[in-house]
């Protein structure tokens, strides 16, 4: 592996890369920290403490740290992420998306470019919900966290939001295209990373005052150590289904008649179960923080983290969520077309429908292992907060998040490598991500 990290530097493209990668994302965590004006930051900060299980504080973690200082990058990058999402999901229903989807290079950029164009109209949509929200919001002593409320702190708020996050997606594309791994994949996991030190240092004060004992902490670096691996593990985990090609002679060649085989991901819809069915459980206590009513305060303590309908709600959620993703970013009708166009088949099983068929119902038992896999790990916190007394990023949609990307980026930087013939960072087998 050392080995690796030195052929690093012998590759300029490559090196080149990697410094575009550290010096764009070096940019975002300095924008993080630059305050959008009018805000109290105190009140701001400890209205934030009081309420880490809820949608503000899912939002702050995905932006780094950027919701709780409301920064210009206080947004982040989930606005693009749920635009992404929502072209994906309209693409199924809306043919004139889906005819674009299979125009290939000019199909992808329209896609792209109406993206955008929704990123910013969830971001204004999205300003505007917390400038009016923030303005009733106080701090634990009774200050107002808005210093001057009112029409101009709203505007200033909103074009300061939304220019901060369609920075922030240009920031993603350049790394895209001038660094290396996906951008926006790698601002989300700089975000995380960049909050990891302190929860680990308030680990280390939680042992300094005896809150817990030295013989937790080791359990709890042991139990991480396993859990990063099964992570690994599980996100490199494939069910290869064998497909031969049938010999066809054509003049004097052959074609065909090679072996291979159709790999289905375990866990192929990522990360984005955990993250709807967080959005969907935690709204109510969100909104309770907004508005005070008793009715409403009493449902956002039953859905918050900790609770037996919670942990229920958030796991079938999450498998609901897996089927669903998978439904739409894997079709086995179209394999199986594709199979049949070109002379491919499955040992054992007829071409055509019955090959759909077998694919759809291995894909939906390996779902189901990828389901219980996410929902574990996600459930994860929970049992680590209550205890052993540890902060939020130990586990959970976080780690899911940094392990992959960090496997995601580290297969690309390998594959750069070995197509200029340099030995990869394993002398047996290659990493392979979880795309």
């Amino acid at each position: 592996m050392l080995t690796g990290f030195q052929n690093i530097g012998k590759i300029p493209e490559l090196k080149r890369r990697i410094w575009v990668t550290f010096l764009l994302l070096a940019v975002y965590r300095v924008g993080v920290h630059i305050p959008t004006p009018g805000i109290n930051a105190e009140a701001l900060n400890a209205f934030f403490n009081a309420g880490q299980g809820t949608l503000l504080g899912l939002f702050d973690m995905f932006s780094g740290g950027a919701m709780r200082r409301l920064s210009v990058f206080a947004l982040g990058i989930m606005p693009y992420i749920s635009a992404s999402i929502i072209l994906q999901l309209l693409t199924v229903v809306i043919p004139y998306l889906d005819q674009l989807s299979k125009e290939g290079e000019a199909g992808r950029k329209k896609i792209v470019q109406y993206t955008r164009y929704g990123t910013v109209l969830l971001s204004i949509i999205q300003g505007f919900g917390i400038a009016f929200g923030l303005e009733g919001m106080t701090g634990p002593g009774g200050e107002a966290v808005v210093i001057n409320p009112g029409w101009g702190f709203r505007l200033m708020t909103v074009i300061t939001l939304t220019s901060g996050t369609a920075f922030i997606m240009w920031l993603g594309e350049q790394i895209t295209e001038r660094g290396i791994g996906n951008g926006i994949s790698l601002i989300i996991f700089a975000g995380i990373v960049a909050g990891m030190p302190g929860a680990f240092g308030n680990t280390l004060r939680l042992m300094e005052t005896g809150e817990m004992s030295l013989f937790r902490g080791l359990i709890l670096l042991v139990l991480m150590v396993f859990v990063v691996g099964f992570i690994v593990f599980m996100e490199r985990g494939q069910r290869r289904i064998p497909v031969q090609y049938a010999r066809r002679v054509v003049g004097r060649r052959v074609y065909g008649g090679q072996s291979t085989h159709i790999p289905l991901k375990i866990n192929t819809s990522g990360v984005i179960p955990p993250i709807f069915a967080s959005s969907l459980i935690m709204f109510p206590a969100t909104i309770a923080n907004f508005v005070p009513h008793p009715t409403l305060k009493a449902v956002a303590a039953a859905l918050s983290p900790g609770h037996w309908l919670y942990s229920v709600l958030y796991v079938g959620f999450i498998i609901f969520f897996c089927y669903f993703y998978t439904a739409i970013v894997f079709n086995p009708v179209d394999v199986a077309d594709n199979m049949k166009k070109y002379g491919g088949f499955i040992p054992g099983i007829r071409p055509g429908k019955a090959t759909a068929e077998y694919i759809d119902k291995v894909l939906s038992r390996i779902t189901l292992g990828g389901a219980l896999y996410v929902s574990a790990v996600c459930i994860l916190p929970q049992i680590l907060i209550r205890h052993f007394n540890v902060p939020f990023y130990f586990g959970g949609t976080a780690l899911l998040i940094v392990v992959g990307v960090a496997l995601d980026t580290v297969a690309q930087i390998e594959a750069h490598m070995l197509t200029r013939h340099y030995e990869g960072f394993l002398k047996q087998g290659k990493i392979v991500g979880r795309r």
